[in-house]
């Protein structure tokens, strides 16, 4: 499979190829090099950065469905402070 590179260095991928992956928009994917070229792999959340945020969130609150949050849009405004 060939894709083009734009004069902006961005890569389109088909869309199976990200459904295969299992991402979305605003996910990342991880280059990993090795000695017979370059991988391509979803890159996790790393969890240990979002233990800030534990004494933020209340007890009871229901797990963030972010696949929902990007189907159904959002108003910016409604999450300032």
């Amino acid at each position: 499979m060939i894709v083009k590179i734009t004069s902006k260095r961005q890569v389109t991928f088909p869309a199976r190829v990200l459904d295969a992956l299992g991402v979305s928009p605003g996910d990342r994917l991880e280059l990993i090099e090795g000695p017979d070229g370059f991988t391509l792999k979803p890159s996790p959340i790393d969890l240990s950065r979002l233990g800030g945020l534990r004494d933020k969130i209340a007890p009871g609150t229901p797990a963030f469905d972010i696949r929902k949050f990007r189907d159904e849009g959002y108003d910016p405004a409604a999450y300032r402070d």
